[in-house]
């Protein structure tokens, strides 16, 4: 069930990234290179690869393998970990292996990281083309080899090391798991074949010779939209939308009509929605989360925490730290959202609800019998207006009221209203007071 919603859930964010982020890259789309040394094409991959960099990945390399003057593609890679299945992670590498400009791979800058998946795509590059790092970066914790026999043991001898444990530059490098240590991408790019004549030899300001590349560095990143929908397939992101929906739901659940708290607590459920179902996540702590915020409800129409919250409280942090499995846990992430949960359940949203329901203008009971106005039209819910104050409200036996009607409040039912229109309704609710009340004061 959870994978029916997300992929539902990440194919309407997926198109929407689309068509904000322009059309796949084709012949039509190309970007062709004007320096007559070349170009070469250096694409950023932060943090995570999910579907949404994969995809990045193969469109950028389709773009430059259409367009005229490109030398190489350079992918600089600084990432924890993949979070697409085997199958993805092996086309995304058959494409690099097999793009008409070749594809190389750099991990820096200094103290960057290819970790999980991330390192065995490093690995497999350096297996058919080049993959340096830079001085201070780290590689390993790939675990067991989710790419075929095709691209053989890419772990192996001194480098099997990198299949448990995090292995320096220096030492990657010794072990053939990467090809050598590049201190910064201009090195990466001069030392590649093909590039030896694109560069030339000058003397920086303190009379050092270096070489400087002829050709041009044509930088890229994730568009906009593309890049805030994979901030959001990370732990801590995910986890932070998951705790500020399920608040400001709760939160929307006990006010009247539908306003800013909705709307955004509606928005943020949509973006952990696709982050958590992107994310190797653990369901049976999610189905805690989800218990907690029942649990939390239940209570908040009391006005004080007693045992539902205790228990929504405990399954809030039991689901909060097992969320993510295997990931590395986001402990500035979960600490938050734990002590944020914790606050708005204890101390503000029984004020909110004391506020907004226990005034000592406006008792409950008082309100039967009072006067006001329809501020939508009730078929049978909706809001009205009483005393300067928007309520949710039901009609009196399904009674029509349209909009701007004046309507009068016949009875509650929890924090709804029941209401009835000023005239015509199905009960009147002050001559059916007067008529019980005329035999005992004739009694």
């Amino acid at each position: 069930m959870r994978t029916l919603v997300s992929r539902v859930i990440g194919g309407i964010i997926l198109v929407t990234v689309t068509s904000w982020g322009g059309p796949p890259a084709s012949a039509s789309t190309a970007s062709n290179c004007t320096n007559p040394q070349g170009c070469v094409r250096v694409l950023n991959v932060p943090g995570l690869i999910d579907p949404i960099v994969a995809d990045y990945l193969e469109r950028s390399i389709a773009d430059v393998d259409a367009s005229s003057g490109y030398l190489q593609t350079v992918v600089v890679v600084d990432s924890s970990g993949t979070v697409i299945s085997d199958a993805r992670l092996e086309r995304l590498v058959d494409r690099m292996r097999t793009a008409r400009v070749p594809v190389s791979v750099w991990v820096g800058p200094s103290g960057a990281e290819a970790r999980g998946g991330s390192a065995e795509l490093v690995a497999a590059v350096a297996h058919f083309g080049v993959a340096t790092m830079a001085s201070g970066t780290t590689i390993g914790e790939a675990g067991p080899q989710r790419l075929s026999d095709r691209y053989g043991n890419l772990f192996e001898g001194d480098g099997s090391l990198a299949s448990q444990s995090v292995m320096t530059a220096g030492a990657a490098a010794k072990a053939h798991l990467v090809d050598r240590v590049e201190p910064i991408l201009g090195e990466h790019v001069l030392d590649l074949a093909g590039m030896e004549h694109k560069s030339k030899v000058i003397t920086d300001d303190k009379g050092r010779s270096k070489r400087q590349p002829l050709t041009d560095g044509v930088t890229q990143s994730l568009p906009l939209a593309s890049q805030l929908f994979h901030t959001v397939a990370s732990p801590a992101v995910a986890y932070l939308m998951l705790a500020l929906a399920i608040g400001l739901l709760i939160f929307e659940f006990f006010t009247a009509g539908v306003g800013v708290a909705g709307l955004v607590g509606a928005g943020a459920g949509v973006l952990a929605g696709y982050g958590l179902g992107v994310l190797p996540i653990s369901t049976w702590a999610l189905v805690c989360c989800l218990l907690a915020a029942v649990a939390f409800a239940v209570d908040v129409q009391t006005n004080i925490p007693r045992f539902w919250t205790a228990v929504g409280m405990g399954l809030w942090i039991v689901g909060s730290v097992n969320l993510f499995g295997d990931l590395d846990r986001p402990w500035f992430a979960l600490v938050t959202g734990i002590g944020g949960i914790a606050i708005t359940m204890y101390s503000g949203m029984p004020a909110m609800v004391r506020s907004r329901f226990g005034t000592p203008t406006i008792g409950r009971e008082s309100m039967i019998g009072a006067m006001g106005e329809a501020s939508s039209d009730l078929a049978p819910d909706g809001t009205v207006r009483i005393d300067g104050a928007m309520w949710k409200a039901t009609t009196n036996r399904a009674t029509p009221i349209s909009i701007g009607d004046i309507v009068r409040v016949v009875s509650i039912d929890g924090l709804t209203l029941e209401v009835e229109p000023e005239e015509g309704g199905a009960i009147d609710y002050r001559e059916m007071r007067n008529k019980r009340s005329e035999p005992a004061r004739g009694g």
